[in-house]
């Protein structure tokens, strides 16, 4: 494995600091012989770390984030003598992961989002890649995290005012409340299906204001990075920008009478 062949694809500082860490896990794991866990990953990081897991043809490495439909995955690399335990699905993953059900008090229920509870992590000083998935329902959230953090998240919670009257938990991973996604509907009209046009539609600005949003690094095309204006869009591709969300491109209807796409988006 030639580590600088690798790395030297990546030209942003953050993925590669990004594959070297997973670098540094992987030979952590065959010089101990043990497990060894990376942090919680995004999906445009998974798909880098997909991408050389492929590429390396590398075989015990296992993606884990609490539930089968979860966002946010680590991923769990084993030595060749535990191999059996995870092939056979024998490996306790409540060793690994905790999972905090706050539950709000009456007079706060509906009013927590997702960057409310999240928010209160990042305040108590937790990084953001040891958090996993947030999983907001009307009467609370139960929040994934890695199991290094659990004395601490459950002595600091309730120093949080917002969360200085809710019930705190620690449950078992089965016990995940999990909720299907659901979907805005919404409707475009473009001139084109260039990633400018489309991304200036999504974000409701100019195109001049779209080149500049992708020059900032602040959009992907399927969890990959993408600053060329000029890429065609087609159906079911995934495009998210930062600041402004996700969005499946599920339709391209046809076009007006005057020639214009007209696209069908879920958000």
């Amino acid at each position: 494995m030639d580590k600088k062949l690798v790395l030297d694809k990546y030209k942003n500082p953050e993925e590669k600091l990004l594959v070297s860490k997973f670098f540094d896990k992987l030979d952590l794991s065959a010089k101990n012989n043990k497990i060894e866990l990376t942090d919680f990953f995004n999906e445009h990081e998974q798909t880098i770390l997909k991408n050389i897991i492929s590429l390396l043809k590398l075989e015990n490495c296992m993606w884990y984030g609490g539930f089968e439909e979860c966002e946010r995955k680590m991923i769990i690399i084993y030595p060749n003598k535990l191999r059996a335990i995870f092939e056979l699905n024998n490996f306790k993953f409540d060793t690994i992961l905790s999972v905090f059900r706050i539950t709000l008090p009456k007079e706060k229920q509906s009013e927590f989002n997702h960057s409310v509870y999240l928010g209160g992590l990042i305040k108590l000083g937790i990084n953001r890649s040891k958090i996993g998935d947030i999983i907001t329902y009307e009467n609370g959230a139960d929040i994934i995290v890695k199991k290094e953090i659990e004395k601490f998240l459950y002595a600091n919670l309730k120093s949080l005012k917002r969360f200085s009257e809710s019930k705190i938990d620690i449950i078992k991973l089965s016990e995940i409340i999990k909720k299907d996604k659901s979907f805005l509907d919404i409707k475009i009209i473009t001139s084109s299906l260039r990633l400018d046009n489309i991304v200036a539609e999504l974000a409701k600005t100019s195109r001049n204001k779209a080149i500049e949003i992708l020059n900032q690094e602040r959009v992907f095309v399927n969890y990959e990075n993408e600053t060329k204006n000029t890429k065609q869009i087609k159906e079911n591709d995934i495009i998210t920008i930062r600041g402004k969300g996700k969005f499946i491109i599920f339709k391209i209807e046809g076009n007006t009478r005057k020639g214009n796409f007209i696209i069908n988006i879920k958000k």
